[in-house]
């Protein structure tokens, strides 16, 4: 018999149904939802075709036929339902930020890892077939020693001064918001990617627009009109940053950049050779040598073992965002069932994202140069 992982999701706006179509699309199933009301509940399941629509937390972790528990609600409710769902003894998917603090973070990993449960966190940039055949490039010594680590985020859904989001609210979204919302991709990426540990920083932070309109609207940048709030957390954000080998590298932030939509970009510039990844166009990179450069496309016939693993169309059939979340979904079920799949960001890595956004507020109220905490070896083993 087929062992089917059924799957509740713990929150309904955008990112919930992201999950809810990789939960499918990576063989699972869908065993009901739970969105901020019991009518809301019922009235997703209906509308995504889902058996149940739980009326609260408590109902969903009663199922006994439920191994795990995707968390996509807003940042400040990640670390009370996820521990809720692992003391259930489920499994548990959190949208990240894992925590809002790092001793938090700490905290899930740890009873995780106690209860002999996966505790997954979906940086998925990882998952683009093309990341893995870059890091792979790295590992052969392709690249050489890096001489500089350097990129930035850009997004333009906050730019209206009517834009307003749960995330912009330190209560709910926590006290960064660009840096820990999409940031802490970038880091996570070049990190892995180039296997380095950034272990001190310079961080400056802006806010651009300086008052929004009241309430919390929707996950990404409801616009509204009335009563404003003051903006408590940044738009934009610039860092220095400096390895555990001392190599420099730069990173730019901005959720108010006018044209950018999702634009995760980097280059990583070693002493034999260069590479550039551009996630809007994440079919080709773009490799540097000092006698020239080229682009190379994305070919499940060609390349690394892990490109070609996680390459689900044919050469010239692009790939994206939703591929990368099934990829990761699929990871994470298969680590369930006892597989050891490469690159699976887990716990540890939600600690690791919740310090070194810590360090980036630390830095940006001292405007000094501010260490990041490494992860403790007994959490990170």
């Amino acid at each position: 018999m087929r062992d089917v992982m059924r799957a509740v999701v713990v929150g309904t706006g955008m990112i919930g149904a992201v999950h809810a179509t990789a939960i499918r699309a990576a063989g699972g199933e869908v065993a009901g939802v739970m969105a901020s009301t019991p009518a809301r509940s019922a009235e997703v399941a209906k509308s995504w075709g889902v058996p149940r629509g739980y009326p609260d937390l408590t109902s969903a972790l009663d199922d006994d036929t439920v191994r795990v528990v995707h968390v996509c609600t807003p940042n400040a409710l990640h670390v009370r339902q996820a521990e809720a769902a692992l003391a259930a003894g489920k499994h548990v998917v959190c949208e990240k930020p894992l925590a809002t603090s790092a001793v938090d973070a700490q905290r899930l990993t740890r009873l995780a890892e106690e209860a002999g449960l996966i505790l997954a966190v979906p940086f998925v940039y990882r998952y683009h077939p093309l990341v893995r055949e870059i890091r792979e490039r790295r590992l052969r010594g392709e690249f050489g020693a890096w001489q500089l680590l350097h990129g930035s985020y850009l997004q333009d859904w906050m730019l209206s001064e009517n834009a307003m989001s749960w995330r912009v609210e330190p209560g709910t979204g926590g006290r960064s918001r660009a840096f820990a919302d999409i940031g802490s991709h970038w880091c996570d990426l070049v990190e892995w990617v180039a296997g380095v540990r950034f272990t001190e920083l310079t961080a400056r932070l802006g806010t651009t627009v300086a008052t929004r309109p009241a309430g919390t609207g929707t996950a990404f940048g409801a616009a509204g009109d009335g009563p404003r709030v003051t903006v408590r957390t940044e738009d934009v954000a610039t860092l220095l940053l400096r390895t555990d080998e001392g190599v420099l590298g730069s990173l730019t932030v901005s959720q108010v950049s006018a044209g950018r939509k999702n634009r995760l970009w980097f280059e990583l510039d070693g002493a034999s050779a260069s590479a550039v990844f551009d996630q809007e166009n994440p079919e080709t990179v773009w490799l540097g040598a000092q006698d020239g450069a080229r682009l190379l496309f994305r070919d499940p016939g060609h390349g690394s073992a892990e490109q070609r693993r996680l390459s689900r169309l044919p050469a010239g059939h692009p790939q994206g965002y939703t591929d990368c979340f099934t990829s990761f979904v699929a990871d994470t079920y298969a680590t369930i069932r006892g597989a050891a799949p490469d690159g699976l960001p887990t716990g540890t890595d939600g600690i690791r994202s919740a310090r070194l956004v810590e360090a980036v507020l630390e830095s940006a109220a001292s405007l000094a140069w501010t260490s990041v905490s490494p992860v403790p070896q007994e959490v990170a083993a």
